[in-house]
């Protein structure tokens, strides 16, 4: 007669057979390490599958939460307009036409990219985790491609660092989006209301400063 526990032994639970979902910086990391000389938007695309929203909006807003060139912000903020248009319409695969999937940066600059970006998210990713679904559910989702439209508008505003605020609430909500993580989406509505009042601050400044060269230019004349 054959031992019950010997037949309990060989049964395979299928969460066990299942592979753990890869985190985002282990993602980067993977794309990084290939053997090729440039990292096409077509190979994020691919590598992030149905994580690609959230994917891409990190990878385009989170390197302007650190000093870049300037210009730079123009230059990462326009694909963001594409893909948070399509969040905000409730697209449910992103689309990007061949001229975009095509556009590639060199490998050494995506390594670097990484580089600087992975020590930031391997520490973010010890606390994300799926939870409070209901603020990331079909309709808030789009609420926040919305914010999230708006944000990256502002990214091509000419104003010394003013384009962090918004760079990091973006990457808050798509932190939210790839690891379905309703309290990193709050962070990143916090982080939304606290850029729109800094950019009416720096705007209130300017016009202040301008109306003030006009009335003493006016005095001189």
């Amino acid at each position: 007669m054959p031992d019950p526990s010997s037949s309990l032994s060989t049964v395979v639970s299928p969460d066990d057979a299942v592979e753990p979902r890869q985190r985002f910086s282990e993602v980067l990391s993977d794309l990084a390490s290939r053997p090729t000389a440039t990292i096409s938007i077509g190979d994020v695309l691919d590598a992030f599958g149905d994580r690609a929203f959230g994917a891409l909006m990190l990878l385009f807003a989170a390197p302007n939460v650190l000093p870049l060139p300037p210009g730079m912000s123009a230059v990462l903020g326009a694909p963001l307009l594409f893909v948070t248009a399509q969040l905000m319409l409730g697209r449910p695969v992103l689309w990007m036409p061949r001229f975009i999937r095509e556009r590639s940066i060199s490998r050494d600059f995506f390594t670097l990219l990484t580089s600087k970006l992975s020590p930031i998210l391997h520490r973010m990713e010890r606390f994300l985790r799926p939870r409070l679904g209901l603020l990331l559910s079909p309709v808030p989702e789009r609420i926040v491609g919305a914010a999230c439209l708006l944000l990256a508008l502002i990214l091509f505003l000419p104003i010394p660092f003013g384009n962090m605020p918004p760079a990091f609430a973006i990457s808050a909500f798509a932190l939210g989006i790839v690891e379905r993580d309703g309290i990193a989406t709050l962070v990143g509505w916090l982080a939304a209301l606290g850029s729109l009042l800094i950019l009416a601050a720096i705007s209130s400044a300017i016009v202040a400063g301008i109306n003030a060269f006009l009335d003493q230019l006016w005095v001189t004349l």
